[in-house]
């Protein structure tokens, strides 16, 4: 018996040592693969420039043609270095003359430009007698609109979701009596947790895209990521909230307290580890959220310059990964962004732990 027992031990512990090895092998595949293919993108340029090209026109005071160099690769008007492309015609800006005019320049508008390393000079010919007009192009590639449409959607969704979400806790634990009320409201908050990221898309596009007209925006993307959120808003901190001792409670009420007294400066404050931990859950559920963004933030790589309508459409990393890839097949580029993404929520997990020992330490 023993022996057989031994052996069927034996096999278990196989069992588990070999599922353990097989999840550690998926996960370190996945991410080194993500990182093989996405490391060769990350540079300075793909991490700080805007992902479309921009082309404009602009207009550059002449040097004096005393001062001007006559080094065969320099744009000699404007003190300008470059290499030639393999077109033939664009100039990739390489350096500048100490005495440059380009680095002050006017667009059509009489906006103030800058023409810097790396854009490419498409044409140049004389404005008048001391300016030239030079069209000019910054070249894109980069993610930093996708990286300030994250963060804005982070915020906006964690200021609505995680009042909702908190006090919604707070009534479920410390004010709700058991009853049909309390079944119900537990049932909707299962429910919701369970619905796929594409039903709540769809739910955002037809109410607060088209309903509420919205249209493409980065508030109806925050709203639709807001009701996605309060599952795990909800559930967390009410966890948090139930691990708070009774006697705690009843003590303050003990010392001539109120509930709402004894709830907002009492249970509140001794939870605020795990409410922390659902908002930082949150903001990285928000970060890898793609189905429910794609029908409501919408896929324009530009910085929103507004919260609804014209000017409000913003991609964020998540999405522009999916449409890169499905539009252009770039899965280098498509890992480069996933490489930033997994670097931010290691961060992000990294920041939770650090948070929830501060806060206990402090209590201890």
């Amino acid at each position: 018996m023993r022996k057989n027992q031994k052996i069927k031990d034996g096999i278990l512990s196989s069992c588990i040592y070999a599922s353990a090895a097989f999840t550690v092998c998926i996960l370190v595949f996945i991410i080194g693969f993500i990182f093989v293919k996405g490391i060769p993108k990350i540079n300075g340029h793909f991490l700080t420039a805007a992902y479309d090209d921009e082309t404009a026109y602009v207009i550059a005071e002449t040097i004096p043609e005393e001062n001007r160099a006559s080094d065969k690769n320099l744009l000699s008007e404007i003190g300008v270095y470059y290499d030639l492309e393999d077109d033939g015609v664009s100039m990739k800006v390489t350096d500048f003359t100490a005495d440059s005019t380009a680095k002050d320049v006017t667009n059509m508008n009489g906006e103030g430009e800058k023409i810097s390393k790396g854009d490419l000079i498409t044409s140049i010919e004389p404005n008048d007698a001391n300016h030239v007009r030079i069209k000019v192009t910054k070249v894109g590639g980069g993610i930093m609109p996708m990286m300030v449409s994250t963060l804005f959607l982070v915020v906006l969704s964690l200021l609505i979701a995680a009042p909702v979400g908190i006090l919604s806790a707070i009534y479920l634990n410390e004010y709700a009596k058991p009853g049909r009320l309390l079944t119900i409201i537990r049932f909707a908050i299962q429910n919701l947790s369970g619905i796929p990221s594409i039903i709540y898309g769809l739910f955002g596009a037809l109410v607060f895209v088209q309903m509420l007209g919205m249209q493409y925006s980065i508030l109806a993307g925050a709203l639709t990521i807001s009701i996605i959120l309060l599952p795990t808003m909800i559930s967390t901190t009410e966890e948090s909230l139930k691990a708070i001792p009774k006697g705690i409670r009843e003590s303050s009420l003990g010392l001539g307290a109120t509930k709402l007294q004894t709830t907002l400066r009492v249970v509140v404050p001794n939870a605020l580890p795990g409410i922390l931990v659902a908002v930082i859950l949150s903001i990285g559920r928000i970060v890898g959220e793609s189905a429910a963004l794609l029908l409501t933030a919408g896929t324009v790589a530009a910085i929103p310059n507004a919260l609804t309508g014209e000017g409000a459409a913003a991609a964020t990393l998540t999405i522009k990964a999916y449409t890169i890839l499905k539009e252009t097949g770039d899965v280098s580029t498509s890992c480069g962004i996933g490489v930033v993404l997994i670097v931010l929520i290691i961060l992000l997990n990294l920041a939770s732990k650090a948070v929830t020992a501060r806060f206990m330490k402090k209590q201890g």
